[in-house]
């Protein structure tokens, strides 16, 4: 692919359809959603909003249960998670803008179980990169990308929400 910019209104109907039909499928009776910060709180208020959702929106940030957080040190921009309520037999729909190796993804799950045992955990993500070190998959999926070696993703956002493909950085 192209390095450039990448618009998600697209990725963003087919998550939000995809994600409808599942809640019902499931009988997910009033779900939880969060969204892990930045990125996936960003969908996570587009997914809430177009889906009508009661539950408030919580947000992670998964900076302490990094399985690096020893090596990469603390972000200078960690805010705190804010859940509107416990997780304990809650419904939780967990939202991140892309799943690579899965270990964000773990550390979400860490930090979620810390506020009690949900009843289930479906996992939305806008892009699939396909590199996993852990055995975590998705629920509900955008797209799959492949990347060479030398590129990343990112989302910008909040408005508009656009997807860059660029060059990695030699640092």
């Amino acid at each position: 692919m192209i390095s450039g910019v990448i618009k998600v209104d697209n990725l963003l109907n087919k998550m939000t359809a995809d994600l409808a039909t599942l809640i019902k499928a499931r009988e997910l009776d009033n779900p939880m959603m969060i969204g892990i910060r930045t990125g996936g709180v960003w969908l996570a208020e587009h997914l809430h909003q177009q889906l009508d959702l009661q539950s408030p929106l919580g947000t992670l940030d998964i900076s302490f249960y990094r399985d690096d957080f020893s090596r990469a040190g603390l972000n200078p921009k960690v805010q705190p998670s804010v859940l509107p309520s416990a997780t304990e037999d809650r419904h939780v729909i967990l939202v991140d803008d892309v799943i690579m190796s899965g270990r964000t993804i773990r550390a979400a799950m860490n930090e979620l179980f810390d506020y009690g045992r949900p009843a289930s955990i479906t996992l939305v993500t806008m892009l699939d990169l396909n590199r996993r070190e852990l055995p975590i998959q998705a629920d509900v999926v955008g797209d799959i990308l492949q990347l060479a070696d030398d590129e990343q993703v990112k989302l910008t956002g909040p408005e508009p929400l656009a997807l860059e493909i660029r060059k990695k950085s030699n640092l």
